[in-house]
């Protein structure tokens, strides 16, 4: 009887399995979307291209921290990837006179 029973199982999945692919393969028309999602448009800029006033306001409010990573935007924001000296790091944003963001 538990026999039987694992064939009709079986033979059910099988079914099952055949008749999708059966499906797509008569011309169903398959749609597989993909979304892209910009990071706010930053681009990687190097540590030297920081302005003066984003560096001085990182050594005042952060001392500790280093600079990993620098990005920039089209409206002049710059977003600041961190090595804080415990060993974490952080992001930070800042506009191109230095004033903190909140993101």
């Amino acid at each position: 009887m538990k026999k039987l029973f694992v064939v009709a199982v079986v033979s059910l999945g099988t079914l099952t399995g055949f008749a999708q692919e059966a499906t797509a393969e008569q011309g169903a028309e398959v749609v597989v979307a993909t979304e892209v999602v910009a990071q706010d448009e930053y681009s990687e800029i190097e540590i030297s291209a920081l302005p003066e006033a984003v560096t001085n306001a990182l050594a005042k409010d952060h001392p500790a921290a280093t600079i990993s990573k620098a990005y920039v935007n089209e409206e002049e924001q710059f977003k600041l990837e961190v090595a804080q000296e415990d060993g974490t790091s952080a992001t930070l944003f800042a506009d191109k006179e230095g004033n903190w963001i909140e993101e």
